[in-house]
């Protein structure tokens, strides 16, 4: 694909990189802290884009040309309950006690920048796990410590295995990133010849 830019990726998740790599960009990745805190009166589909685009606002001075910035964030919603990245173990532990047996959302919203333009969207997916014994959640957690994961899991591993009863959107939206939609906007927005 020699007529896509260059992707910058501002994000600490390998799983983002290794679905871009997977979808046959050219990525860098470089990543910074930034607080994930958002104002309370954002409605619960507007928070992942809100994240991702702060997420973008300290690396979009340094993109090239020929290169795209992109940046993301995902949540996880029951109930109007926003779940985030676990504090610790024990918290991990109520959260995923919490979906058991559940449908919940998982909301992922992305920024793309190049040197002149931004775009953002969001997708959504929903996800119904089986119900979780004390003793999966258990062994889960400790194998695959899922703490840097918003919801406390990453539907990749074991828990997306043996666990999840459907699924309604799409498997890499899950993972932390929708590339069919990312492919989507960079095919129509940003390819070479569309930069300037």
């Amino acid at each position: 694909m020699s007529d896509f830019p260059k992707i910058i990726l501002g994000s600490k998740s390998p799983r983002r990189k290794q679905l871009l790599e997977d979808a046959g960009f050219d990525v860098t990745v470089i990543s910074i802290d930034v607080p994930e805190d958002y104002p309370d009166t954002l409605k619960e589909d507007e928070i992942a884009e809100y994240l991702a685009i702060k997420k973008s606002e300290p690396l979009k001075e340094n993109i090239q040309e020929n290169e795209l910035l992109i940046t993301a964030d995902s949540i996880v919603v029951l109930d109007g309950i926003v779940y985030g990245k676990p504090d610790d173990k024990n918290h991990a532990t109520q959260i995923l006690k919490t979906l058991s047996g559940k449908l919940h959302k998982v909301y992922t919203g992305v920024c793309i920048c190049s040197s002149s333009k931004k775009i953002s969207f969001t997708e959504l997916s929903e996800i119904k796990f089986h119900d979780l014994t004390d003793d999966e959640i258990e062994y889960y957690l400790e194998k695959h410590q899922p703490y840097d994961k918003a919801g406390a899991y990453g539907i990749q591993d074991w828990i997306g295995l043996c666990k999840v009863e459907y699924i309604k959107g799409t498997f890499s939206n899950i993972m932390g990133l929708p590339v069919a939609k990312v492919y989507e906007q960079i095919d129509q927005e940003f390819k070479t010849r569309n930069l300037n």
